[in-house]
């Protein structure tokens, strides 16, 4: 990783499609393991994560990720999604984050020397320029290796540097145990079922792969 010690740093996850590329990948997110890689290469500032939540249930599945990282080093960025009926009469729900890691990007600019974004959608080339213009250096972290690609080519061009997410498996991934036991301890929260539960009662206006991350909400990865 192209990283010197003396950096500051700052991570914002785009946590639906963070979640989308280690799934097309065949692992889940140890976020524990995550900060601690990242703090080894400089000086990590702060931690971002975005994701929409569904408030209308009486028990939202990607609650206790939320707890868990709240309490544990990041910085939870999160607002209620929004439902609507399109023009076939379906139901759907839209919880778009990018205005929000936008802003925050833009406000944390002064207080860093690097971003690294997590994420493939090619809305926020523009976000990365002007960043850029500011003095930053911008490392993307997403996937050329699933099919299709989950990040946008115009994205992975504007960025001074790409970061595979394959390659970073081994440092920052586990095995999803597929339950939704209850934690021990300060354990993360191991909820894959759950999230998956949320992921089909969620979607959007449309479903165009790593361009439109949001089509996923998939804002909840499985912790143990």
């Amino acid at each position: 990783m192209m990283f010197y010690t003396q950096e500051r740093i700052g991570l914002f996850i785009d946590g639906s499609n963070l979640y989308a590329a280690a799934r097309a990948l065949g692992f889940d997110i140890d976020y524990k393991k995550l900060l601690e890689v990242f703090s080894e290469h400089g000086h990590l500032i702060r931690s971002f994560y975005y994701t929409a939540l569904i408030e209308d249930q009486e028990y939202s599945p990607i609650r206790p990720l939320v707890d868990w990282l709240d309490y544990n080093g990041y910085t939870m960025v999160t607002k209620p999604t929004k439902e609507f009926t399109d023009a076939a009469g379906r139901r759907k729900i839209k919880g778009n984050m990018d205005i929000e890691l936008a802003i925050d990007a833009m406000e944390m600019a002064p207080h860093l020397d690097h971003m690294v974004l997590f994420s493939g959608d090619g809305d926020f080339r523009r976000l990365v320029e002007s960043v850029q213009r500011k003095g930053l250096k911008v490392t993307v972290v997403s996937t050329v290796k699933s099919s299709p690609p989950m990040i946008a080519d115009e994205l992975r061009r504007q960025a001074d540097y790409f970061l595979e997410l394959e390659d970073l498996a081994s440092e920052i991934g586990r095995k999803s145990s597929g339950g939704g036991g209850k934690p021990h301890g300060n354990a993360q929260p191991d909820h894959g079922e759950s999230f998956e539960r949320q992921e089909k009662d969620t979607q959007e206006e449309d479903n165009t792969g790593a361009d439109d991350p949001e089509a996923y909400l998939q804002t909840t990865h499985n912790q143990s």
